[in-house]
């Protein structure tokens, strides 16, 4: 489990295909000073688990269903990492599992004096787990949903997250990963039954 709180911003160093899969290097600093093989790192929002690592980065296999499911990027692409949360560790953002549901673009950046309102195109199958006020995780990150239409939701990203996460230099077009809130799907399932 991850909290949504970007800790580094890292780069893709290689992409290895292999089959339906490939295999995954990046380049990190911080979210390598502790790890093992087995652990848990959120890559944009995908949790991967590390195979092997060193003091520059990591590797990590990416499977099928990840590929259809999310936008890896690009040799050189700059990824949101983010090592999963201890149980003692604080709870920043909202609970985010790095099980992407889908891949949305951004259709509008407003800039503003002190943040940027982004606004993506709301996948149909998410549009009933979004609500204003509500979470959802961009790339990974945390965010709060400031406003949402048919087809569109909003959110108002601050100079940190500007700065410290990959969200500060998308263009209108660029995709990202999105996760739902898991607490709203769960209770949909709930009601369901």
């Amino acid at each position: 489990m991850f909290s949504g709180i970007i800790e580094e911003i890292g780069t893709i160093t290689t992409i290895t295909p292999r089959g339906d899969s490939c295999k995954l290097h990046i380049t990190a600093a911080t979210v390598t000073t502790d790890i093992h093989p087995g652990d848990s790192i959120a890559v944009n929002g995908i949790c991967l688990t590390v195979v092997d690592h060193d003091p520059t980065g990591f590797t990590a296999d990416v499977m099928k269903e990840t590929l259809d499911r999310s936008v890896l990027g690009h040799v050189g692409d700059p990824v949101n990492l983010e090592r999963a949360l201890p149980v003692t560790g604080r709870l920043g953002g909202h609970i985010v599992q790095g099980h992407v549901d889908t891949t949305t673009t951004l259709i509008h950046r407003e800039i503003g004096e002190h943040w940027h309102t982004l606004r993506f195109h709301l996948p149909p199958q998410l549009a009933k787990y979004v609500v204003e006020k509500g979470s959802i995780a961009i790339n990974g990150t945390s965010l709060t949903v400031s406003a949402i239409g048919d087809d569109y939701f909003e959110v108002s990203l601050i100079p940190t997250t500007l700065t410290h996460t990959n969200l500060g230099t998308l263009q209108p077009g660029d995709s990202v990963n999105l996760e739902a809130d898991i607490l709203a799907k769960h209770v949909e399932k709930l009601l369901a039954h």
